[in-house]
């Protein structure tokens, strides 16, 4: 995937949205439907579906913050004033944000990517088999014997 993301001309969503058929050979409301019925069956699918919706959640923001942005620049006059420069910077944010997930997505879709071969993508699938699907912590009281042995004496005691 030597190809960059594209320019703002260009459908960020569109474009990758593209990538993600041709990768898996099926649209995308196939791929949504497939990942629902079996999400265990191919990670791979299952982090692309996931990825690629967080990409169309970030680029609705987008859209919001650009209409708003313009709707302020329209009324302003000569010099633009501090709450229209907080929608610049929302602006800002939400490219940044949408920008970000777009090249997680294309690293997903990539398997040259740096990170997935040697030894380091190795050592990586090494720990994630020896991961135990259990709860982090212990979730229950631990087992205490009923009662202390009374032959054992207790420290700072004397013994008679």
């Amino acid at each position: 995937m030597s190809d960059d993301i594209p320019d703002g001309t260009e459908d960020v969503v569109g474009v990758l949205t593209e990538r993600i058929e041709a990768h898996f050979g099926m649209g995308m409301d196939q791929l949504r439907a497939a990942v629902a019925l079996e999400p265990t069956a191919n990670p791979d699918a299952t982090e692309v579906v996931k990825w690629h919706g967080l990409l169309v959640d970030s680029q609705a923001v987008l859209d919001r913050a650009e209409d708003d942005l313009l709707a302020a620049l329209e009324t302003q006059p000569s010099e633009v004033d501090d709450p229209t420069m907080g929608l610049a910077q929302r602006v800002n944010a939400a490219v940044t944000a949408r920008d970000g997930r777009a090249l997680v997505v294309r690293w997903l879709l990539d398997p040259d990517a740096p990170g997935k071969k040697g030894l380091a993508a190795e050592r990586l699938a090494r720990i994630n088999r020896g991961v135990r699907k259990g709860p982090a912590v212990q979730t229950s009281a631990p087992h205490r014997p009923a009662a202390a042995p009374a032959s054992v004496p207790r420290a700072g005691r004397a013994v008679l």
